[in-house]
């Protein structure tokens, strides 16, 4: 259960509730499969029922509800988003969807003082048994940079928390399909795309595995995505 949310937003307990949200789910990944003809690529892994951290870019606001989508069932089911609080509980219709629907962990992304820590957040989220969604350059990349920095967040769950599954995950062409500022989605094909998982290795420091997760996310891009690739920028910023 989210006990970050609101009353109103917590996930459903009755069963008509639940068979809504459960229908709304269905609803959203048929959506997604008609307007992206979405497909899940797995590269150096497949799905597994393990406890798992996806790790991905995040260019919109409907990343985390693609990654969701290509997940097999089962493993959907136990798996939570992590939302930015100031977004998903803007209006009602957010708030179902994020969490009736996604069970979504809220995070504040304010950096407002007294607020819960959003790391300590997602631990003890890990720490319970869910599986996360995250996305570690810490906010959309709305730039021409392919990737921003990642922040440390990811280094510290990875080493609070070593029994979790580290997949980082590339999602292309979802920025296209829904552009900043656009109410109507424009029909495209995307693809959400697997890696090997990662693991801190003992001994490695923030700055060396914040680089090696990077370039395990920029690896996951197709051919086409790889043209002219600009100088990396340094592998972390402030969190």
């Amino acid at each position: 259960m989210n006990d970050d949310l609101p009353p109103d937003a917590a996930p459903p307990r009755g069963l008509l509730p639940r068979l809504l949200a459960a229908l709304a789910g269905r609803l959203i990944v048929g959506a997604a499969s008609l307007l992206t003809g979405v497909r899940a690529v797995w590269i150096g892994s497949a799905p597994d029922a393990c406890q798992t951290l996806y790790f991905a870019n995040h260019t919109s606001h409907g990343d985390f509800v693609l990654l969701w989508a290509t997940l097999p069932p089962d493993l959907r089911t136990r798996t939570r988003p992590v939302a930015g609080a100031d977004y998903w509980l803007a209006s009602g219709l957010r708030r179902f969807i994020g969490g009736h629907v996604f069970n979504a962990l809220m995070i504040r992304r304010d950096g407002s003082a007294g607020g819960p820590d959003p790391v300590a957040q997602m631990a003890r989220a890990l720490e319970a048994g869910d599986s996360l969604i995250m996305f570690p350059e810490g906010t959309r990349n709305t730039g021409d940079a392919t990737l921003l920095p990642l922040r440390s967040g990811l280094f510290h769950l990875a080493r609070a928390c070593p029994q979790v599954r580290l997949v980082p995950v590339w999602i292309e062409n979802l920025r296209r399909v829904l552009p900043k500022g656009a109410l109507v989605p424009i029909p495209l094909a995307c693809s959400v795309r697997y890696g090997a998982p990662l693991a801190l290795q003992e001994g490695e420091d923030k700055a060396g595995f914040l680089a090696r997760a990077r370039q395990a996310m920029l690896d996951l891009r197709p051919e086409h995505d790889r043209q002219d690739e600009p100088r990396a920028p340094s592998p972390e910023q402030p969190s």
